[in-house]
């Protein structure tokens, strides 16, 4: 058996939770919810699931790029702040807001090798739509959908020479979502499986456990959108969201019975 990596040693025994930057979009926010519900829920490890809300950056100073035409989401660029929100320190996983877990990420987070600055899945994808979403553009550019799951290596002096606020406010698209701050071999590769592109990759009978997905990416456009409500996976998606529903319902029942009690309750009086 492989030694625990260091950023998961402890985990369960009080130590600090695995970092897990989720991008977040304001017409995707049910997405967002699901997905981080679903990481939660089958991790073995804690975690800290943290929402990168470009509104929130730029208020703090943080990002100020105006946005461009083939911006498909509010978190295009600001993934790449993911080693600075993480005070360039150990590990952190970014994704996509539209990705469902159906595995455990603790999994995902022991792949991590300190001879990388990044791993994540080497995606040959070119996609045939025109737009994906509601709408939006769809591009197509040399190592798509590469940046969409990142394992990032924080600490490591060319994430933290090259991905800074300023760098990610200014620098072009091309630079940040094709790696061009690092050499090719400094870009690890981990299984597809943990950034199945919905659409594009296959199961493959002979081999069901090895090319299931881990992570399913709903990168064209998830259930959440009218257009994508019948996609594959779209039951496992819509599964999570009525769990995730549910669960948000009763606890607003609980909360509403605290307050009817309370109210209830008859004022004390206390003789002088």
């Amino acid at each position: 058996m492989s030694p625990t990596p260091s950023h998961l040693a402890g985990a369960g025994d009080g130590a600090e939770p695995f970092r897990v930057f989720v991008g977040y979009d304001s017409r995707e926010d049910i997405a967002y919810r699901v997905c981080r519900r679903s990481l939660l829920r089958r991790s073995s490890i804690p975690l800290d699931v943290i929402p990168i809300v470009q509104q929130e950056l730029r208020e703090a100073g943080l990002y100020w790029r105006e946005r461009g035409p083939t911006e498909s989401t509010e978190f295009s660029f600001t993934r790449f702040l993911t080693p600075h929100l993480a005070g360039y320190r150990g590990w952190a996983l970014f994704v996509d807001c539209d990705f469902l877990f159906v595995a455990d990420v603790a999994e995902l987070a022991r792949l991590a090798d300190p001879r990388y600055a990044v791993l994540c899945v080497h995606h040959d994808y070119a996609p045939r739509e025109a737009t994906k979403m509601d709408g939006a553009v769809q591009t197509v550019y040399p190592r798509k959908n590469w940046s969409s799951m990142v394992l990032f290596n924080c600490g490591h002096p060319k994430n933290r020479a090259a991905l800074t606020p300023e760098a990610v406010s200014t620098q072009t698209g091309a630079y940040l979502h094709r790696f061009m701050w690092l050499d090719d071999d400094e870009v690890g590769e981990v299984p597809f499986v943990w950034n199945f592109l919905v659409g594009h990759n296959k199961v493959d009978p002979t081999d069901e456990a090895g090319t299931a997905p881990r992570a399913i990416h709903y990168t064209s456009g998830g259930p959440w959108f009218e257009r994508y409500k019948d996609c594959e996976f779209a039951d496992l998606w819509v599964q999570e969201r009525d769990a995730y529903e549910a669960e948000e319902e009763k606890e607003k029942v609980g909360e509403d019975d605290v307050k009817a009690a309370i109210q209830m309750t008859p004022a004390v009086s206390v003789d002088a």
